[in-house]
This record gives C-alpha cells, structure tokens and sequence, in this order.
C-alpha cells in the first residue's frame, strides 16, 4: 500500500511536470511580439499604427494608436511606459514632438513640443531622460527632457551645423540622426548628411546644453552622405551607414575617446548600375551580422562581421518584396526581421538565419505608407 501511495505522488508530479512543460510550449509557440508603425499622412495614413508578430513569423494588424501628422520616426521610454514621435512637418521652420502614453493598444497623447528645428526625422531618449532630434532642414539638433510622467519638456537647446558637402543633396547642413553613446549616455554622436561629418559633443546637465567635444567632427568620405549608425556590442566599433554613395563606413573608438575610419564596403551588387540610395542599419545582438536597406535596389544587404578586425564583408541581398524600403527593425528575440516599404504600402517578415544571417520570406502585410518599426519591448 505504501509503494503504491509513493507511486501514485510520483506519477501526479510528474504529470504536473509535463503539464506545467507543455504549457511553456505552447506560451512559446503562441507568443506575439507587438510593433508600432510610424507613417506619413499626406495619403491614406491617419498616424501611428500597431501590429503583431507571431513567433511563426505571421504579421497581424491591430490597428491605428494614435492620430498624428507625419509621425516619421518613433522612440520608446526607458521605463516603456511612453512613445515619442517627431512630426516630420515644417510650419514657421519647425517641426514638432509628441509624447503618448501607452495604454493597452492605445496611445494617449499627453503632450507636444517644438523639435527646435524643421522637418525632423530622427529621435532619441537616453536612460537619463534625454531627448534629441534630428532636424533635416533645420540642420540642427534639438535637446529636450522627458519626465517621469511622460511630459516632454520645451526646447532646452539647438545644437546648429554649419558647412556643406559636395553633391546635390549637400548643399546645406542636413541633420539626419543622432545618437548617446554606449560607454557614457551622456556623450552624442550626430550625423549630418549635408555636411557628410560626424558630429561629437556632451551634453551639460546643469545647463542642459550640447558642449562640442574635441575633435568635433570626423568627415566621411566626399559625397558619401552619412545617414545612420549602429554600435557593435564591443562598444568601440561603430558602423556608418552612408545614404548617397550606398556604402557602411566602419568607425573605430580608441582609449582616449577618438574616432578614426578604418574599412568602407559597398551594400550593392557589383553589377547594379541603377539608382539607388541607402535608408537603415542594424546589427544582430551577437555583434555577427549587420544589416542594411537599400531604396532603388530595394533590398536587404547583409554583411558578415569579421570576428578579429570587425570589418564587414557582404554575404547576400535580399529583396525586400516592396520598394522604397525605409526603415527596418529585428525583432527582440532576433528571430525575425521586418521592413517597412513606404511606395508600396506593405511590412514584411523575413526569418533569420542566426548562423548564416540570410533572411527566408514569412509574411506581408498592408500598412499605410509605412516609414518606421519600433517594437514595445
């Protein structure tokens, strides 16, 4: 009777134990990654919107979150209670900044500012509250603070470039992004397109101002037109997306804070002669692949990183089954990527190969003028 009433306990945990596994799978196969999308408004797009990704890959829509003019480019709190959005307009030479609180599948606005300059395309918030953004044709960089509520401060300070390029698209300082450094979140890396330089400076935080660092600047190549960055894990390389000649500089961080260009890859084949300029980068969490879009050729480029030098050297392109590819996020997980075609109106998913870093085709969806991916996670 006692080795059967000790069997029978035996068998009742180990069914819980099985049970309490299959659960786990299943919350696994079940789980859902969830993605605002921010637009532009002048067709169909009333703002920002929301979508799901599937752990299969499936994307779903949820619907629109927040009513919002030429929310182009999207932010997530620290504490990811808040979105921030710029509204890519130019009303008396500025543009806007809106903060929401996120409500279930909502977003509430609580309040907007000016970005201190016009059309601005580009925003960031650092652990400290900090928040900048990117003005293109104000060519200035505007320097805000989000409070614990969500309120976004008025305009604390303008940092304006100066200086112009050599190509068309460079006639003037053209503010495109900018970004806190990895090793102190208080130390800024803008980019300016126009004037195709890096820009260093810190901000003050008892004066809430943008002090330049030295050196200030660090010049890409002529008509390069640098966009975008991304940091590698290591924290001392970063790589430049070039948007005009469609190239990522690789930039190296020395112990004493300077930054020197070391290698430059081309994102295109060798025998596309078309048009065709770059739009966004990213690089896995394992620092082993990088990747980049490409708006003409309408592709993904996808660079292996080199694990001694970490130099970049392209492996493969895919077509992003759209065009005018903008930007592009990989899913938390790293699992999935997803891009966003602003001409043809759809999001896709591609499933990541964590080894190779190709990308295999899942899913596509409607999205109305799509131009940003922010996951809320």
């Amino acid at each position: 009777m006692k080795t059967y009433i000790i069997l029978l306990i035996t068998l009742v945990l180990i069914s819980c134990k099985d049970e309490k596994k299959v659960k786990k799978e299943i919350v696994e196969i079940n789980k859902v990654s969830e993605f605002y999308v921010g637009t532009y408004t002048d067709k169909d797009s009333k703002g920002i919107y929301k979508y799901s990704l599937g752990s299969n890959g499936i994307l779903t829509k949820i619907g629109l979150a927040a009513v919002s003019e030429n929310p182009s480019f999207l932010a997530l709190s620290p504490d990811k209670k808040y979105v921030l959005a710029v509204n890519e307009v130019n009303k008396d030479n500025v543009g806007f900044v809106e903060s929401f609180e996120i409500e279930n599948d909502s977003l509430k606005l609580i309040n907007k500012s000016s970005s201190g300059g016009a059309n601005p395309c580009h925003i960031i918030i650092n652990t400290n509250g900090y928040v900048l953004t990117s003005n293109y044709s104000g060519g200035n960089v505007g320097l805000l603070k989000l409070d614990t509520n969500g309120k976004i401060s008025n305009i604390l300070n303008v940092q304006q470039h100066l200086g112009k390029g050599t190509t068309e698209r460079q006639e003037a300082p053209h503010a495109h992004s900018a970004w806190f450094d990895k090793d102190d979140a208080n130390k800024v890396i803008a980019i300016d397109l126009g004037t195709n330089e890096l820009w260093f400076s810190e901000i003050n935080t008892e004066t809430n101002k943008l002090i330049n660092n030295k050196p200030s600047k660090l010049a890409m190549a002529e008509g390069a037109g640098p966009r975008h960055l991304v940091f590698h894990p290591n924290k001392k390389i970063i790589y430049v997306l070039n948007e005009l000649d469609n190239t990522i500089t690789t930039v190296l961080k020395s112990e004493n804070q300077e930054y020197s260009k070391k290698t430059t890859v081309s994102i295109l084949p060798d025998n596309f002669t078309g048009f065709s300029k770059a739009a966004d980068i990213r690089i896995s969490n394992d620092g082993n692949f990088v990747y980049a879009s490409n708006r003409g050729h309408n592709s993904i480029a996808i660079l292996k990183v080199d694990s001694n030098d970490y130099s970049l050297s392209l492996v493969g392109l895919e077509s992003t089954k759209g065009e005018n590819p903008r930007n592009f996020s990989l899913s938390p997980d790293n699992k999935y990527l997803i891009v966003a075609n602003q001409d043809t109106n759809n999001l896709v998913s591609f499933k990541r190969d964590v080894k190779t870093g190709l990308l295999t085709f899942k899913s596509e969806i409607k999205a109305p003028t799509p131009v940003c991916i922010l996951f809320n996670e």
